[in-house]
C-alpha cells in the first residue's frame, strides 16, 4: 500500500463533502450579515490554505488566477492584528466550486510527488510533509462540518458523509 495514494483519498473525500456544502448552500447562507464570517469565506479560507499547503514550499505557491488579495484571511492576520482585511463582493458559489476542482487537482497531482520524509517546506509549520497532510485534511473538515452545522441548523440541510475518493 501506498501512503499517498490514502492521502489522496482522504483529500478528495475531504473535498468531496464541502463541495457537498458549497453546492447546497441557499442564496440567504452565502453571504449572511448576521454570520461574523460568511460561508463562502470559510469555504474560500479552506480552500486557499489546501492549494499552499500542496505545494512543496511557499514559494512554489501561485495563487489560484482569480485569487483577491486578504481573501483568504478570516480576520485579522496573525502577523499583523492590527490590519483588518478589506473584503468586497464575496466570490458565488461557481467561483468557489471552480477554485475546489482546482485544488483537487492539485491533490492529485501533488501527493504522488510528496517527500513525506521531508520538511513541511512552510517555516511557520514546524513539522514534517507527512503531518503537514494531516494538518491540512484536519483543516478541510473542520471548516466543512463548520459550514455543515449552519446548513444543518439554519437550513435543515443534511450532507453525507465520503468515507474515501469518490469513484
Amino acid at each position: 500500500m501506498d501512503h499517498r495514494d490514502v492521502i489522496r483519498s482522504q483529500y478528495q473525500a475531504a473535498l468531496e463533502m464541502l463541495r457537498q456544502a458549497i453546492a447546497t448552500c441557499p442564496d440567504a447562507l452565502w453571504d449572511d450579515p448576521a454570520d461574523k464570517v460568511a460561508f463562502w469565506r470559510i469555504a474560500y479560507h479552506a480552500l486557499f490554505f489546501t492549494h499552499l499547503y500542496l505545494q512543496p514550499t511557499e514559494k512554489d505557491f501561485v495563487a489560484w488566477a482569480k485569487h483577491r488579495k486578504d481573501y483568504e484571511l478570516m480576520g485579522p492576520p496573525p502577523w499583523a492584528p492590527d490590519q483588518i482585511p478589506q473584503i468586497g463582493a464575496p466570490y458565488t458559489q461557481d467561483e468557489v466550486l471552480e477554485y475546489l476542482d482546482v485544488c483537487r487537482q492539485q491533490a492529485d497531482a501533488r501527493t504522488s510527488q510528496l517527500d513525506l520524509d521531508g520538511p513541511s517546506g512552510f517555516e511557520w509549520l514546524p513539522f514534517g510533509k507527512l503531518e503537514l497532510q494531516f494538518y491540512t485534511i484536519r483543516h478541510i473538515q473542520q471548516h466543512t462540518g463548520e459550514l455543515m452545522e449552519r446548513l444543518g441548523s439554519r437550513a435543515g440541510i443534511d450532507l453525507n458523509w465520503v468515507g474515501q475518493a469518490p469513484a
